[in-house]
Protein backbone atom coordinates (compact mmCIF):
# COMPACT_ATOMS: atom_id res chain seq x y z
CA UNK A 1 0.00 0.00 0.00
CA UNK A 2 1.24 3.29 -0.74
CA UNK A 3 0.97 6.43 0.99
CA UNK A 4 -1.63 8.82 -0.62
CA UNK A 5 -0.38 12.04 0.61
CA UNK A 6 3.28 11.09 -0.78
CA UNK A 7 2.19 10.28 -4.16
CA UNK A 8 0.29 13.57 -4.71
CA UNK A 9 3.77 15.20 -3.54
CA UNK A 10 5.54 13.58 -6.26
CA UNK A 11 2.74 13.67 -8.54
CA UNK A 12 2.56 17.89 -7.83
CA UNK A 13 6.60 17.82 -8.38
CA UNK A 14 6.11 16.25 -11.64
CA UNK A 15 3.41 18.36 -12.88
CA UNK A 16 5.31 21.63 -11.70
CA UNK A 17 7.90 20.74 -14.09
CA UNK A 18 5.87 19.67 -16.70
CA UNK A 19 4.39 23.53 -16.47
CA UNK A 20 7.65 24.39 -16.36
CA UNK A 21 8.70 23.01 -19.41
CA UNK A 22 5.88 24.03 -22.13
CA UNK A 23 5.09 20.23 -22.74
CA UNK A 24 2.03 18.57 -23.42
CA UNK A 25 1.47 14.71 -21.82
CA UNK A 26 1.42 13.84 -25.07
CA UNK A 27 4.66 15.34 -25.75
CA UNK A 28 6.53 13.79 -22.95
CA UNK A 29 4.95 10.23 -23.53
CA UNK A 30 5.83 10.84 -26.91
CA UNK A 31 9.41 11.43 -26.01
CA UNK A 32 9.82 8.59 -23.59
CA UNK A 33 7.56 6.24 -24.91
CA UNK A 34 4.77 5.84 -22.50
CA UNK A 35 1.02 6.98 -23.24
CA UNK A 36 -0.57 10.48 -22.37
CA UNK A 37 -2.88 9.00 -19.94
CA UNK A 38 -0.12 7.25 -18.03
CA UNK A 39 2.15 10.42 -18.03
CA UNK A 40 -1.21 12.60 -16.55
CA UNK A 41 -1.79 9.55 -13.69
CA UNK A 42 1.89 10.26 -12.79
CA UNK A 43 1.75 13.88 -13.11
CA UNK A 44 -1.79 14.42 -11.20
CA UNK A 45 -0.60 12.02 -8.44
CA UNK A 46 -3.30 9.68 -9.28
CA UNK A 47 -0.36 6.77 -9.43
CA UNK A 48 3.08 5.93 -9.18
CA UNK A 49 5.42 4.27 -11.31
CA UNK A 50 6.77 1.25 -9.79
CA UNK A 51 10.29 2.09 -11.11
CA UNK A 52 12.21 5.30 -10.29
CA UNK A 53 13.71 4.83 -13.69
CA UNK A 54 10.57 6.26 -14.97
CA UNK A 55 9.81 9.53 -12.93
CA UNK A 56 13.89 10.07 -14.14
CA UNK A 57 12.68 10.03 -17.97
CA UNK A 58 9.92 12.47 -17.04
CA UNK A 59 12.06 14.46 -15.18
CA UNK A 60 14.89 14.63 -17.38
CA UNK A 61 12.76 15.08 -20.47
CA UNK A 62 11.11 18.15 -18.96
CA UNK A 63 14.99 19.83 -17.88
CA UNK A 64 14.96 18.50 -14.29
CA UNK A 65 18.89 19.54 -12.94
CA UNK A 66 20.84 17.03 -10.43
CA UNK A 67 18.84 18.48 -7.31
CA UNK A 68 15.86 18.50 -8.93
CA UNK A 69 16.49 14.39 -9.56
CA UNK A 70 17.73 13.77 -5.53
CA UNK A 71 14.62 15.61 -4.89
CA UNK A 72 11.88 13.31 -6.85
CA UNK A 73 13.85 10.11 -5.99
CA UNK A 74 13.49 11.07 -1.92
CA UNK A 75 9.51 11.55 -2.90
CA UNK A 76 9.29 8.47 -4.91
CA UNK A 77 11.17 6.55 -2.19
CA UNK A 78 8.14 8.08 0.37
CA UNK A 79 5.27 7.46 -2.17
CA UNK A 80 6.34 3.77 -2.95
CA UNK A 81 7.36 2.89 1.04
CA UNK A 82 4.83 0.76 3.31
CA UNK A 83 2.85 2.66 5.48
CA UNK A 84 4.05 1.18 8.27
CA UNK A 85 7.56 1.80 7.20
CA UNK A 86 7.46 5.55 8.71
CA UNK A 87 7.03 4.65 12.28
CA UNK A 88 8.78 6.90 15.27
CA UNK A 89 8.86 10.12 12.99
CA UNK A 90 11.34 8.54 9.85
CA UNK A 91 10.75 10.04 6.72
CA UNK A 92 11.95 7.84 4.28
CA UNK A 93 12.19 3.96 3.17
CA UNK A 94 12.70 2.13 0.62
CA UNK A 95 10.26 -0.52 -0.30
CA UNK A 96 11.91 -4.28 -0.72
CA UNK A 97 13.27 -5.12 -4.29
CA UNK A 98 12.09 -8.82 -3.66
CA UNK A 99 8.16 -9.63 -3.55
CA UNK A 100 7.26 -12.29 -1.04
CA UNK A 101 5.70 -15.53 -2.92
CA UNK A 102 4.50 -18.76 -1.20
CA UNK A 103 7.71 -20.31 -1.94
CA UNK A 104 9.91 -17.25 -0.99
CA UNK A 105 11.22 -17.99 2.72
CA UNK A 106 9.41 -16.14 4.99
CA UNK A 107 11.50 -13.29 7.38
CA UNK A 108 10.94 -10.95 10.39
CA UNK A 109 8.92 -8.09 9.15
CA UNK A 110 11.14 -5.98 11.40
CA UNK A 111 14.21 -7.39 9.17
CA UNK A 112 12.73 -6.30 6.15
CA UNK A 113 12.29 -2.98 7.40
CA UNK A 114 16.13 -2.66 8.86
CA UNK A 115 17.10 -3.79 4.71
CA UNK A 116 14.90 -1.45 3.17
CA UNK A 117 16.31 1.24 5.33
CA UNK A 118 19.72 -0.18 4.99
CA UNK A 119 19.21 0.25 1.19
CA UNK A 120 17.93 3.60 1.17
CA UNK A 121 20.59 4.70 3.35
CA UNK A 122 23.21 3.62 0.91
CA UNK A 123 21.06 5.28 -2.29
CA UNK A 124 20.60 8.59 -0.35
CA UNK A 125 24.23 8.35 0.48
CA UNK A 126 25.50 8.30 -2.96
CA UNK A 127 23.35 10.56 -4.80
CA UNK A 128 24.72 13.14 -1.87
CA UNK A 129 27.65 12.17 -2.76
CA UNK A 130 27.49 12.53 -6.94
CA UNK A 131 26.39 16.40 -5.94
CA UNK A 132 28.94 16.84 -3.39
CA UNK A 133 31.50 16.00 -6.54
CA UNK A 134 29.87 17.19 -8.96
CA UNK A 135 28.24 20.37 -7.89
CA UNK A 136 29.52 23.93 -7.21
CA UNK A 137 27.15 24.56 -5.26
CA UNK A 138 27.90 24.44 -1.29
CA UNK A 139 26.37 22.04 1.02
CA UNK A 140 23.53 24.59 2.15
CA UNK A 141 22.88 24.96 -1.48
CA UNK A 142 22.48 21.14 -1.50
CA UNK A 143 20.16 20.85 1.71
CA UNK A 144 17.82 23.79 -0.06
CA UNK A 145 17.44 21.52 -3.38
CA UNK A 146 16.49 18.89 -1.37
CA UNK A 147 14.21 21.03 0.65
CA UNK A 148 10.05 20.12 0.30
CA UNK A 149 7.85 22.21 -1.34
CA UNK A 150 5.22 23.44 -0.15
CA UNK A 151 2.08 21.85 -1.08
CA UNK A 152 -1.08 24.36 -0.78
CA UNK A 153 -4.75 23.55 -0.65
CA UNK A 154 -7.06 26.00 -2.36
CA UNK A 155 -8.22 27.88 -5.73
CA UNK A 156 -5.66 28.32 -8.41
CA UNK A 157 -6.14 32.01 -7.40
CA UNK A 158 -8.80 33.99 -5.71
CA UNK A 159 -8.64 37.83 -6.88
CA UNK A 160 -10.99 40.88 -5.76
CA UNK A 161 -13.98 40.33 -7.84
CA UNK A 162 -13.99 42.01 -11.69
CA UNK A 163 -16.76 42.36 -13.90
CA UNK A 164 -16.57 40.16 -17.00
CA UNK A 165 -15.99 41.95 -20.05
CA UNK A 166 -18.23 41.61 -22.54
CA UNK A 167 -15.39 42.40 -25.01
CA UNK A 168 -13.75 39.14 -23.66
CA UNK A 169 -15.91 37.33 -26.17
CA UNK A 170 -14.01 37.73 -29.51
CA UNK A 171 -14.17 36.33 -32.83
CA UNK A 172 -12.03 36.51 -35.85
CA UNK A 173 -13.36 37.55 -38.73
CA UNK A 174 -12.73 35.11 -41.77
CA UNK A 175 -15.14 37.51 -44.70
CA UNK A 176 -14.29 40.72 -46.51
CA UNK A 177 -18.28 40.99 -46.89
CA UNK A 178 -18.89 43.40 -44.15
CA UNK A 179 -21.16 40.50 -42.31
CA UNK A 180 -20.86 40.20 -38.76
CA UNK A 181 -22.29 37.56 -36.59
CA UNK A 182 -26.00 37.33 -35.57
CA UNK A 183 -25.39 36.26 -32.21
CA UNK A 184 -23.74 37.76 -29.29
CA UNK A 185 -20.40 38.98 -29.71
CA UNK A 186 -17.87 41.56 -27.64
CA UNK A 187 -15.80 42.16 -30.48
CA UNK A 188 -13.80 41.46 -33.79
CA UNK A 189 -10.68 40.93 -35.43
CA UNK A 190 -9.89 41.16 -39.35
CA UNK A 191 -7.63 38.42 -41.01
CA UNK A 192 -7.79 36.87 -43.72
CA UNK A 193 -10.96 39.24 -44.52
CA UNK A 194 -9.22 41.25 -47.90
CA UNK A 195 -6.96 43.66 -44.56
CA UNK A 196 -3.42 41.85 -45.29
CA UNK A 197 -0.84 44.92 -46.24
CA UNK A 198 -0.58 43.48 -49.65
CA UNK A 199 -3.90 43.60 -50.31
CA UNK A 200 -4.47 47.03 -49.25
CA UNK A 201 -1.37 48.67 -50.68
CA UNK A 202 -0.62 46.07 -54.19
CA UNK A 203 1.61 49.02 -55.56
CA UNK A 204 3.48 52.42 -54.16
CA UNK A 205 1.27 55.12 -53.59
CA UNK A 206 -1.83 52.20 -54.39
CA UNK A 207 -4.41 51.90 -51.54
CA UNK A 208 -7.46 49.64 -52.06
CA UNK A 209 -9.92 50.20 -49.19
CA UNK A 210 -12.69 48.35 -50.16
CA UNK A 211 -12.75 45.36 -47.79
CA UNK A 212 -11.45 47.10 -44.76
CA UNK A 213 -14.42 49.81 -45.21
CA UNK A 214 -16.87 47.18 -45.26
CA UNK A 215 -15.63 45.61 -42.20
CA UNK A 216 -15.18 48.44 -40.69
CA UNK A 217 -18.66 49.70 -41.48
CA UNK A 218 -20.14 46.54 -40.26
CA UNK A 219 -18.65 46.52 -36.96
CA UNK A 220 -19.78 49.71 -36.17
CA UNK A 221 -23.48 48.89 -37.25
CA UNK A 222 -23.11 45.64 -35.10
CA UNK A 223 -21.35 48.02 -32.10
CA UNK A 224 -18.19 45.47 -31.90
CA UNK A 225 -15.05 46.77 -31.63
CA UNK A 226 -12.81 45.91 -34.03
CA UNK A 227 -8.71 44.99 -34.01
CA UNK A 228 -6.94 45.10 -36.98
CA UNK A 229 -4.07 43.39 -38.08
CA UNK A 230 -1.01 44.32 -39.50
CA UNK A 231 1.08 41.88 -42.09
CA UNK A 232 1.91 40.30 -44.93
CA UNK A 233 4.60 42.76 -46.87
CA UNK A 234 3.87 43.49 -50.46
CA UNK A 235 6.69 42.08 -53.02
CA UNK A 236 7.35 45.74 -54.13
CA UNK A 237 8.74 46.28 -50.61
CA UNK A 238 10.71 43.74 -50.28
CA UNK A 239 11.29 42.66 -54.08
CA UNK A 240 13.95 39.92 -53.50
CA UNK A 241 12.50 38.17 -50.27
CA UNK A 242 10.84 34.72 -51.02
CA UNK A 243 6.90 34.41 -50.85
CA UNK A 244 5.01 33.14 -47.85
CA UNK A 245 1.50 31.92 -47.61
CA UNK A 246 0.10 34.77 -49.75
CA UNK A 247 1.09 35.24 -53.11
CA UNK A 248 0.66 38.62 -53.01
CA UNK A 249 3.04 39.46 -50.18
CA UNK A 250 6.20 37.74 -48.08
CA UNK A 251 6.78 37.17 -44.65
CA UNK A 252 9.83 39.14 -45.12
CA UNK A 253 10.01 42.69 -43.17
CA UNK A 254 10.39 45.98 -45.95
CA UNK A 255 13.46 46.93 -46.86
CA UNK A 256 12.70 50.20 -45.94
CA UNK A 257 11.06 51.02 -42.95
CA UNK A 258 9.76 54.40 -44.09
CA UNK A 259 6.89 52.60 -45.79
CA UNK A 260 6.02 50.35 -42.97
CA UNK A 261 5.50 53.36 -41.16
CA UNK A 262 4.09 55.19 -43.97
CA UNK A 263 1.16 52.16 -43.85
CA UNK A 264 0.49 52.07 -40.85
CA UNK A 265 0.41 56.33 -40.70
CA UNK A 266 -2.07 56.11 -43.37
CA UNK A 267 -4.81 53.53 -41.89
CA UNK A 268 -4.86 54.96 -38.43
CA UNK A 269 -5.03 58.29 -40.60
CA UNK A 270 -8.52 56.65 -42.53
CA UNK A 271 -9.87 54.85 -39.26
CA UNK A 272 -9.33 57.18 -36.65
CA UNK A 273 -11.68 56.91 -33.73
CA UNK A 274 -13.56 53.64 -35.70
CA UNK A 275 -10.92 50.98 -35.19
CA UNK A 276 -10.37 50.15 -31.51
CA UNK A 277 -6.91 48.74 -31.44
CA UNK A 278 -4.25 47.40 -34.22
CA UNK A 279 -1.90 43.73 -33.65
CA UNK A 280 1.37 45.19 -35.48
CA UNK A 281 2.13 41.83 -37.25
CA UNK A 282 0.02 38.63 -37.24
CA UNK A 283 2.02 35.58 -36.48
CA UNK A 284 5.66 37.15 -35.44
CA UNK A 285 7.15 33.99 -34.89
CA UNK A 286 6.07 32.32 -36.96
CA UNK A 287 8.24 31.65 -39.65
CA UNK A 288 5.66 31.45 -42.73
CA UNK A 289 4.38 34.72 -41.87
CA UNK A 290 7.77 36.90 -40.73
CA UNK A 291 11.38 35.73 -41.64
CA UNK A 292 13.33 39.06 -40.06
CA UNK A 293 15.38 39.43 -37.30
CA UNK A 294 13.93 40.11 -33.51
CA UNK A 295 15.61 43.32 -33.68
CA UNK A 296 14.05 44.18 -36.78
CA UNK A 297 11.07 43.46 -35.80
CA UNK A 298 11.66 45.43 -32.59
CA UNK A 299 12.15 48.74 -34.64
CA UNK A 300 9.38 48.27 -36.47
CA UNK A 301 6.67 47.83 -33.74
CA UNK A 302 8.42 51.15 -31.84
CA UNK A 303 8.10 52.62 -35.31
CA UNK A 304 4.46 51.88 -35.49
CA UNK A 305 3.60 52.33 -31.81
CA UNK A 306 4.59 55.81 -31.77
CA UNK A 307 2.41 56.66 -35.36
CA UNK A 308 -0.55 54.74 -33.46
CA UNK A 309 -0.39 57.12 -30.78
CA UNK A 310 0.04 60.13 -32.18
CA UNK A 311 -2.24 60.04 -34.57
CA UNK A 312 -4.92 58.15 -32.58
CA UNK A 313 -4.38 58.12 -28.73
CA UNK A 314 -7.40 56.56 -27.44
CA UNK A 315 -6.39 53.16 -29.85
CA UNK A 316 -4.74 50.28 -28.27
CA UNK A 317 -1.63 49.24 -29.24
CA UNK A 318 -1.85 45.39 -29.30
CA UNK A 319 2.37 43.99 -30.00
CA UNK A 320 2.93 41.53 -32.76
CA UNK A 321 1.19 37.72 -32.23
CA UNK A 322 3.61 35.34 -30.85
CA UNK A 323 2.39 31.83 -31.93
CA UNK A 324 3.98 28.58 -31.81
CA UNK A 325 4.39 28.16 -28.39
CA UNK A 326 4.47 24.57 -27.89
CA UNK A 327 7.59 24.42 -29.14
CA UNK A 328 11.47 25.59 -28.26
CA UNK A 329 12.27 27.93 -30.87
CA UNK A 330 8.85 29.49 -30.63
CA UNK A 331 9.15 30.60 -26.83
CA UNK A 332 12.65 31.14 -27.56
CA UNK A 333 11.78 34.34 -30.19
CA UNK A 334 8.70 35.09 -27.87
CA UNK A 335 11.36 35.49 -24.68
CA UNK A 336 13.73 37.28 -27.00
CA UNK A 337 11.32 40.01 -27.93
CA UNK A 338 10.47 40.71 -24.54
CA UNK A 339 14.41 41.06 -23.34
CA UNK A 340 14.42 43.56 -26.07
CA UNK A 341 12.01 45.11 -24.63
CA UNK A 342 9.61 45.19 -27.30
CA UNK A 343 6.55 45.17 -24.95
CA UNK A 344 7.36 48.51 -23.23
CA UNK A 345 6.01 50.25 -27.32
CA UNK A 346 2.48 48.45 -27.02
CA UNK A 347 -0.19 48.05 -24.39
CA UNK A 348 -0.88 44.36 -24.68
CA UNK A 349 0.65 41.79 -25.48
CA UNK A 350 -0.62 39.05 -28.20
CA UNK A 351 -0.66 35.34 -27.92
CA UNK A 352 -1.52 32.65 -30.03
CA UNK A 353 -3.12 30.46 -27.54
CA UNK A 354 -4.41 26.27 -29.17
CA UNK A 355 -4.63 23.07 -28.32
CA UNK A 356 -2.31 21.02 -29.98
CA UNK A 357 -5.21 19.09 -31.79
CA UNK A 358 -9.05 20.87 -31.93
CA UNK A 359 -10.18 17.22 -30.34
CA UNK A 360 -8.21 17.85 -26.78
CA UNK A 361 -9.32 19.85 -24.14
CA UNK A 362 -9.60 23.30 -24.50
CA UNK A 363 -8.21 23.24 -20.75
CA UNK A 364 -4.89 22.19 -22.07
CA UNK A 365 -4.20 25.96 -23.17
CA UNK A 366 -3.62 26.64 -19.54
CA UNK A 367 -0.22 24.61 -19.97
CA UNK A 368 0.59 27.54 -22.49
CA UNK A 369 -0.54 30.93 -20.06
CA UNK A 370 1.34 29.27 -17.44
CA UNK A 371 4.54 29.24 -20.01
CA UNK A 372 3.87 32.42 -21.29
CA UNK A 373 3.49 34.04 -17.47
CA UNK A 374 6.55 32.36 -16.34
CA UNK A 375 8.49 34.19 -19.50
CA UNK A 376 6.85 37.62 -18.75
CA UNK A 377 7.99 37.39 -14.99
CA UNK A 378 11.85 36.30 -16.05
CA UNK A 379 12.56 39.17 -17.98
CA UNK A 380 10.06 41.14 -15.64
CA UNK A 381 7.50 42.82 -17.91
CA UNK A 382 3.43 42.24 -17.28
CA UNK A 383 1.48 43.19 -20.35
CA UNK A 384 -2.18 42.78 -20.29
CA UNK A 385 -2.57 39.69 -23.03
CA UNK A 386 -5.33 38.94 -25.48
CA UNK A 387 -5.61 35.54 -27.10
CA UNK A 388 -5.44 36.54 -30.95
CA UNK A 389 -5.69 33.27 -33.08
CA UNK A 390 -4.62 29.74 -33.68
CA UNK A 391 -2.61 26.97 -35.39
CA UNK A 392 -1.67 27.08 -38.91
CA UNK A 393 -2.76 23.78 -39.36
CA UNK A 394 -5.93 24.05 -37.89
CA UNK A 395 -7.53 23.60 -41.54
CA UNK A 396 -6.10 20.21 -41.67
CA UNK A 397 -7.68 19.41 -38.72
CA UNK A 398 -11.19 17.17 -38.31
CA UNK A 399 -14.57 18.29 -37.80
CA UNK A 400 -15.60 18.17 -34.02
CA UNK A 401 -18.60 16.50 -33.77
CA UNK A 402 -21.66 18.66 -32.25
CA UNK A 403 -21.59 17.79 -28.41
CA UNK A 404 -18.24 17.93 -28.20
CA UNK A 405 -17.95 21.17 -30.75
CA UNK A 406 -20.23 23.10 -28.65
CA UNK A 407 -18.55 22.46 -24.98
CA UNK A 408 -15.48 23.42 -26.57
CA UNK A 409 -16.53 26.61 -27.71
CA UNK A 410 -18.14 27.81 -23.84
CA UNK A 411 -14.51 26.26 -22.82
CA UNK A 412 -12.39 27.94 -25.03
CA UNK A 413 -14.29 31.26 -23.40
CA UNK A 414 -13.99 30.05 -20.00
CA UNK A 415 -10.48 29.03 -19.97
CA UNK A 416 -9.76 32.63 -20.69
CA UNK A 417 -11.86 33.56 -17.36
CA UNK A 418 -9.50 31.12 -15.65
CA UNK A 419 -6.52 32.69 -17.11
CA UNK A 420 -7.21 35.95 -15.42
CA UNK A 421 -4.54 35.48 -12.77
CA UNK A 422 -1.97 35.67 -15.97
CA UNK A 423 -3.23 38.63 -17.09
CA UNK A 424 -5.34 37.62 -19.72
CA UNK A 425 -8.35 40.01 -21.00
CA UNK A 426 -9.52 38.94 -24.37
CA UNK A 427 -10.14 35.73 -26.48
CA UNK A 428 -10.60 35.58 -30.42
CA UNK A 429 -11.80 33.13 -31.50
CA UNK A 430 -11.01 31.65 -34.64
CA UNK A 431 -12.81 31.86 -37.20
CA UNK A 432 -16.26 33.60 -37.37
CA UNK A 433 -17.23 33.14 -41.21
CA UNK A 434 -15.42 30.45 -42.15
CA UNK A 435 -16.38 26.56 -42.34
CA UNK A 436 -13.25 24.37 -42.77
CA UNK A 437 -12.42 24.19 -39.79
CA UNK A 438 -13.16 21.55 -37.28
CA UNK A 439 -15.06 24.42 -34.88
CA UNK A 440 -17.93 26.37 -36.91
CA UNK A 441 -19.69 29.14 -35.18
CA UNK A 442 -21.21 30.68 -38.32
CA UNK A 443 -20.93 30.52 -41.96
CA UNK A 444 -20.91 33.87 -43.59
CA UNK A 445 -25.05 34.06 -44.57
CA UNK A 446 -25.61 31.03 -42.56
CA UNK A 447 -27.16 30.29 -39.28
CA UNK A 448 -25.22 29.92 -35.94
CA UNK A 449 -24.76 27.22 -34.71
CA UNK A 450 -25.47 25.31 -31.75
CA UNK A 451 -21.78 25.91 -30.67
CA UNK A 452 -22.62 30.11 -31.34
CA UNK A 453 -25.73 29.70 -29.43
CA UNK A 454 -24.18 27.70 -26.52
CA UNK A 455 -21.45 30.48 -26.36
CA UNK A 456 -24.04 33.77 -26.13
CA UNK A 457 -25.56 31.76 -23.50
CA UNK A 458 -22.68 31.40 -21.34
CA UNK A 459 -22.25 35.19 -22.20
CA UNK A 460 -25.96 35.86 -20.58
CA UNK A 461 -25.23 33.71 -17.51
CA UNK A 462 -22.07 36.22 -16.91
CA UNK A 463 -23.65 39.53 -18.34
CA UNK A 464 -23.60 40.90 -14.64
CA UNK A 465 -21.27 38.97 -12.80
CA UNK A 466 -18.06 39.70 -11.29
CA UNK A 467 -15.12 36.94 -11.62
CA UNK A 468 -13.46 36.45 -8.09
CA UNK A 469 -11.99 32.85 -8.10
CA UNK A 470 -10.71 29.79 -10.47
CA UNK A 471 -9.49 26.28 -9.46
CA UNK A 472 -9.80 22.58 -10.06
CA UNK A 473 -9.14 19.20 -8.94
CA UNK A 474 -7.90 17.91 -5.48
CA UNK A 475 -6.25 21.71 -4.73
CA UNK A 476 -9.74 23.07 -4.91
CA UNK A 477 -11.40 20.49 -3.18
CA UNK A 478 -13.20 19.09 -6.40
CA UNK A 479 -12.46 15.81 -8.37
CA UNK A 480 -9.56 15.81 -10.37
CA UNK A 481 -10.90 16.25 -13.41
CA UNK A 482 -13.55 19.23 -12.10
CA UNK A 483 -12.75 22.92 -12.85
CA UNK A 484 -14.87 25.61 -11.74
CA UNK A 485 -15.17 29.64 -11.63
CA UNK A 486 -16.74 31.29 -9.10
CA UNK A 487 -18.93 34.63 -9.62
CA UNK A 488 -20.94 37.12 -7.66
CA UNK A 489 -23.97 38.08 -10.26
CA UNK A 490 -25.20 41.51 -9.81
CA UNK A 491 -28.64 41.98 -11.28
CA UNK A 492 -31.01 45.04 -11.13
CA UNK A 493 -32.81 44.24 -7.57
CA UNK A 494 -30.88 41.00 -6.83
CA UNK A 495 -27.34 39.61 -5.78
CA UNK A 496 -26.42 36.09 -5.48
CA UNK A 497 -23.51 33.78 -5.99
CA UNK A 498 -23.01 31.79 -8.81
CA UNK A 499 -20.00 29.09 -9.60
CA UNK A 500 -20.03 27.29 -12.85
CA UNK A 501 -18.38 23.94 -13.21
CA UNK A 502 -17.14 21.07 -15.64
CA UNK A 503 -15.16 18.54 -16.12
CA UNK A 504 -12.01 18.43 -18.79
CA UNK A 505 -12.80 14.14 -20.00
CA UNK A 506 -15.35 12.60 -18.49
CA UNK A 507 -18.35 13.07 -15.51
CA UNK A 508 -17.99 13.78 -11.50
CA UNK A 509 -20.23 13.85 -8.70
CA UNK A 510 -20.03 17.10 -6.29
CA UNK A 511 -22.46 17.86 -3.74
CA UNK A 512 -24.34 21.44 -4.10
CA UNK A 513 -23.14 24.25 -2.01
CA UNK A 514 -24.70 25.75 0.75
CA UNK A 515 -27.48 28.00 -0.44
CA UNK A 516 -27.45 26.19 -4.04
CA UNK A 517 -31.11 26.89 -5.73
CA UNK A 518 -31.25 25.84 -9.32
CA UNK A 519 -28.18 24.91 -12.02
CA UNK A 520 -28.84 26.03 -15.31
CA UNK A 521 -27.84 24.18 -18.49
CA UNK A 522 -26.42 25.45 -22.20
CA UNK A 523 -29.85 24.44 -23.95
CA UNK A 524 -31.38 27.18 -21.59
CA UNK A 525 -33.18 24.60 -18.85
CA UNK A 526 -33.22 24.91 -15.45
CA UNK A 527 -33.49 22.54 -13.20
CA UNK A 528 -34.13 22.91 -9.25
CA UNK A 529 -31.10 21.87 -6.31
CA UNK A 530 -31.09 21.80 -2.42
CA UNK A 531 -27.82 21.77 -0.80
CA UNK A 532 -26.25 18.86 -0.40
CA UNK A 533 -28.05 17.29 -3.36
CA UNK A 534 -25.30 15.02 -5.56
CA UNK A 535 -24.75 17.02 -8.97
CA UNK A 536 -22.81 14.96 -11.71
CA UNK A 537 -20.22 17.20 -13.58
CA UNK A 538 -20.10 16.55 -17.30
CA UNK A 539 -17.77 18.10 -20.07
CA UNK A 540 -20.98 20.51 -20.41
CA UNK A 541 -20.33 23.45 -18.34
CA UNK A 542 -23.15 23.84 -16.40
CA UNK A 543 -24.10 27.60 -14.01
CA UNK A 544 -24.74 26.79 -10.41
CA UNK A 545 -26.76 29.70 -8.65
CA UNK A 546 -27.46 30.08 -5.05
CA UNK A 547 -29.82 31.87 -3.18
CA UNK A 548 -30.32 35.37 -4.04
CA UNK A 549 -30.20 38.58 -1.95
CA UNK A 550 -32.67 41.14 -2.80
CA UNK A 551 -30.73 44.38 -3.33
CA UNK A 552 -32.23 48.25 -2.79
Amino acid sequence: MTDGTHVRELGNHLERLKVASGLSYDGIGRKIHLSKSAVHRYCTGSSVPREFATVERIASTCGAGRGEMVRLHRLWLRATAPSDDFADGETVSLPSPVEHSAAAPSRPPRFDRFRRRLVMGVVAATAAAFLVASSPGSPADITDNLAQQQRASGPAWTLPAAPVSDRLFGVTINSGTGAMPSFRVGAVRFWDSGTRWSEIQRRRGEFDWSASDRLVDGAEKAGMPPLFVFGSTPRWANPDASAGPYSDGTPAPPVDQADWELFVRTVVDRYRGRIEAYELWVLANDPRFYVGSVETLVEMVRRAGAVIRSGDPKATVVCPGMGQLWTAEGVSFYRRFAELGGYDHCDVASVKLFQRQASDPPETMLELTASIDRVMHEVGTHPKVWNTGTTYSVVSQPRLDETTARNHAVRFFLVGIYARKSNLERMYFYNWGGTNIPLVLQPVGGVPTDAALAVERLQHWLRHAYSRSCGHGSAARLPENVFQCEFTVREPGRTYEATIRWTDKGTAAVVADRNAEAIHYLDGNVKAVRPGDTVTVTEEPVLIAAKAAVSG
